[in-house]
């Protein structure tokens, strides 16, 4: 089925749709006016600022708050070892894959879903959605679980923290059109570096930081076929390269509508989204690994447990840092998640499908991602949660999830009708394979290890 860009007043959309295309179209307006001012040093920023946006939120909401705490545990189980020059393959394959989605929404100007949709038949399209909207209720999950621990830090009841959040996420989905939407989101996301000083704070030995990259003094107990191991390589991986960043990613660029002259700008903007996200991760890893090193069971440890030997290791102000971290990380991924639901289902369904469209005018749009976020912090309510264990396990159905995402973008950036001479070339198929392939291996060895235990000899 061709697919072509439709026109901004296509007689066939309804007012829902319509509004958010002439919103669109006046922030294009605004931009093709920056380009045209004299290129002096204000005119430069103000054209950067107003191009930048979606590659750091894809990347910063990427350290979730469940991330931050999967990058804790790696810490504890491995120390200042393997996993810090690994958090380095993981940016890049993070940029190779976000790249592709940028290229995908600014040539064809649809989201992930609807291209899937469209190309592939409801069958695939639906079998997508599915993986999606459930993946994002469970990462969800994780996001309030973040937000409660944290909050408890600074003496707030979960049952203030939670719904004061929810009410924050929804508020900003259903009442910002999507240029407040996004500075609103780069702001929360730019207190993400908020782990950065507790590095400091931690005092590691500098010397071993730079020895794991040389590839020395990597701890590998059970090595590398434990299920240790595995299960924190595939919560690793997950937490930096999930099914939900792809949707996100492309519909932002149509949102934000982005052409095929900003994909430039948009992958500096990625770049700088993938360096944050290797800066939080190696942070919070080096934490991890100075302070929690040697407590029993990484997998099972809580956020819980880490601000308590925080508050034990660093005292009471690295410890609130910390849980500030852990806020801010739920909250910007709660933001960034929710809108990816809304922009999925709105796109596979054929609705309005723009955050420039007001509630009333593309209710249908905003209410399926409203509910699912309602439902993920109605979860967090209960108590006894099991919470590190819950944490991993749904960072581990990203990567689960994954290698199909892949093969869905892969086959897209391959359409010629659609790409034209933005198509993969070699280069890029031969490692997008490479890393589609890699992450079944990760899963395949995963799931041998947790039915067959000793089969390593772990």
């Amino acid at each position: 089925m061709s697919i072509i860009p439709h026109a901004v007043h296509d007689p066939n959309l309804n007012q829902g749709a319509r509004a958010g295309f002439d919103q669109r179209l006046r922030d294009r307006l605004y931009i093709a006016d920056l380009r045209a001012r004299p290129r002096t040093l204000p005119n430069r920023l103000l054209l950067v600022l107003a191009l930048v946006g979606p590659g750091l939120l894809v990347m910063l909401g990427d350290n979730d708050a469940g991330g931050v705490l999967t990058y804790a545990q790696t810490g504890a189980a491995y120390g200042l070892g393997i996993f810090l020059p690994m958090i380095l393959v993981l940016g890049f394959i993070a940029y190779i894959v976000q790249e592709m989605t940028i290229r995908l929404g600014a040539v064809t100007r649809r989201g992930h879903a609807e291209l899937i949709w469209k190309r592939y038949g409801p069958f695939w399209g639906l079998f997508s959605l599915v993986d999606l909207v459930l993946a994002n209720i469970l990462t969800l999950v994780t996001e309030f679980i973040g937000i409660r621990i944290g909050g408890l830090a600074f003496g707030i009841p979960y049952a203030i923290t939670v719904p004061l959040t929810l009410a924050f996420v929804v508020g900003t989905l259903v009442f910002l059109r999507y240029w407040a939407w996004e500075r609103v989101a780069l702001v929360i996301a730019a207190f993400n570096l908020v782990f950065v000083p507790l590095v400091w704070m931690a005092k590691p030995d500098w010397g071993a930081v730079a020895q794991a990259f040389a590839g020395g003094g990597w701890m590998l107990p059970g090595g590398l076929l434990s299920a240790t191991f595995l299960i924190l390589l595939s919560a690793n991986i997950g937490t930096s390269i999930a099914p939900w960043q792809l949707f996100f990613q492309q519909s932002c660029v149509v949102d934000k509508g982005l052409l095929p002259k900003d994909i430039p700008a948009s992958r500096r903007d990625l770049m700088l989204g993938v360096t944050g996200m290797v800066v939080v991760a190696m942070a919070v890893i080096i934490i991890g690994a100075v302070v929690l090193s040697g407590l029993p069971d990484a997998r099972d440890m809580t956020a819980g447990a880490v601000l308590h030997a925080l508050r034990l290791h660093l005292g009471d102000t690295a410890m609130k840092l910390f849980a500030l971290g852990l806020i801010e990380a739920g909250l910007i991924a709660a933001v960034v998640i929710t809108a990816s639901t809304a922009w999925a289902i709105g796109e596979a369904l054929d609705l309005p499908r723009s955050l420039n469209a007001k509630p009333a005018q593309a209710w249908r749009f905003y209410a399926p991602a409203v509910m699912g976020t309602v439902l993920a912090a109605g979860v967090v309510l209960f108590p006894n949660l099991p919470l590190g264990f819950l944490n991993l396990s749904v960072q581990v159905i990203a990567t689960v999830f994954m290698p199909a995402a892949m093969l869905f973008l892969l086959m897209l950036l391959n359409d010629k009708e659609l790409m034209g001479d933005y198509a993969n070339g070699p280069l890029r198929n031969g490692v997008s394979i490479a890393i589609m392939l890699a992450l079944i291996l990760c899963n395949v060895l995963y799931g041998l290890v947790t039915v067959f235990p000793t089969l390593f000899g772990a």
